[in-house]
């Protein structure tokens, strides 16, 4: 069984708990939800003992960080950590132009990439307008490959501004930590591939990786995470369910980093619900707890749109997983030998 704990993030004394609440649903990714359901999410998770909630401006354009911004006003701010991003310009629009297709409803804004200084301090000043507040605790560089997703045989590295982010974004965050305007500075990604080139081409000390070290995927083992131990950068697990899969199982319409899944993720799930099912274990509970078993990573960070959904995710935290289920996964080569398991970590 998996209890919420607290675990470091960066060399400030900073901690975060082990599940945080992602922002994507409070900024209306695939469909609205009402403002009231959105701020009751964010109270339960108080409630609940989640102490770190995530964001950035792109989420709904503006309405996440609002939203958070509202929830966050009868909470004690000095208990709580805040995350949130820089790296999407948000341009005002008039509201007939908006072209909704990730979110519904959004701010009446479009989303251009900038990652020089002034944007950095631009877009910081709008998102402590949003949550109204006086500072975030950690800052990301969000998605210097344009958010690609990208699958096998696709080159990672097809649209790159890591040139960009680290000559213009990543100066600024490092100076507004050293002042202790910020605690943390991380990049927010949907690959690791990238990341294994900014963990050593600055001191970042975190990075928020969507997916890429879940259940299903563990390719960073052999590849970016030693790099991060030795660099003393944490991970933070967003999208634990793979955007979709390992939440649902391999059911029709299941899927897997945004698109549809392929037959061979759907076997391989197959084969996962199986094991599980043996150890009479769900597959969400599996998935969100997989990864807080590697020493390196700080919190895992679902989405909920409302409390039910939060309360179910706290339910898989919780969820008793025998380490026989673990050992059986790993005889089936459904996970990598190597991984760190639940129950046997050590901080790193």
């Amino acid at each position: 069984m998996t209890e919420i704990e607290f675990r470091a993030v960066g060399e400030s004394g900073l901690k975060v708990t082990t599940i945080g609440l992602g922002g994507t649903g409070l900024g209306n990714m695939y469909r609205a939800v009402d403002t009231d359901a959105a701020v009751n999410t964010v109270h339960a998770a108080y409630d609940n003992g989640i102490r770190y909630f995530d964001t950035a401006p792109v989420y709904g354009f503006g309405v996440s960080e609002t939203r958070l911004g509202l929830a966050i006003k009868s909470l004690p701010r000095a208990d709580i950590v805040i995350s949130s991003k820089i790296g999407y310009d948000l341009v005002p629009i008039p509201p007939e132009e908006l072209k909704p297709a990730l979110w519904d409803h959004p701010g009446p804004f479009r989303a251009e990439f900038d990652y020089s200084r002034d944007a950095v301090m631009r877009s910081l000043e709008g998102t402590l307008k949003r949550l109204d507040t006086d500072y975030v605790d950690m800052v990301s560089i969000h998605d210097p490959d344009e958010a690609i997703h990208f699958g096998p045989g696709e080159d990672p590295y097809a649209r790159s501004r890591f040139r960009e982010a680290m000559d213009g974004a990543y100066p600024a965050l490092d100076e507004l930590r050293s002042q202790g305007v910020i605690k943390a500075v991380g990049v927010g990604i949907n690959q690791w591939q990238m990341l294994s080139d900014f963990v050593v081409a600055g001191e970042f000390d975190y990075f928020l990786l969507a997916g890429r070290y879940t259940l299903l995927e563990q390719e960073p083992l052999a590849t970016l995470l030693p790099l991060c131990e030795q660099r003393g950068t944490r991970i933070i697990i967003g999208g634990p369910y793979n955007s979709g899969i390992l939440a649902t199982g391999a059911v029709k319409g299941a899927t897997f980093n945004t698109r549809p899944a392929p037959e061979p993720v759907l076997e391989r799930v197959r084969r996962i619900e199986a094991v599980c099912a043996r150890h009479k274990v769900s597959l969400p509970a599996a998935a969100l707890q997989f990864p807080l078993g590697h020493p390196l990573v700080s919190s895992v960070i679902p989405g909920a749109r409302s409390v039910e959904e939060l309360k179910q995710n706290l339910v898989y935290l919780r969820a008793n997983i025998p380490p026989a289920l673990w050992a059986d996964l790993k005889q089936a080569r459904l996970i990598e030998i190597g991984a760190p398991l639940p129950g046997e970590r050590k901080a790193a």
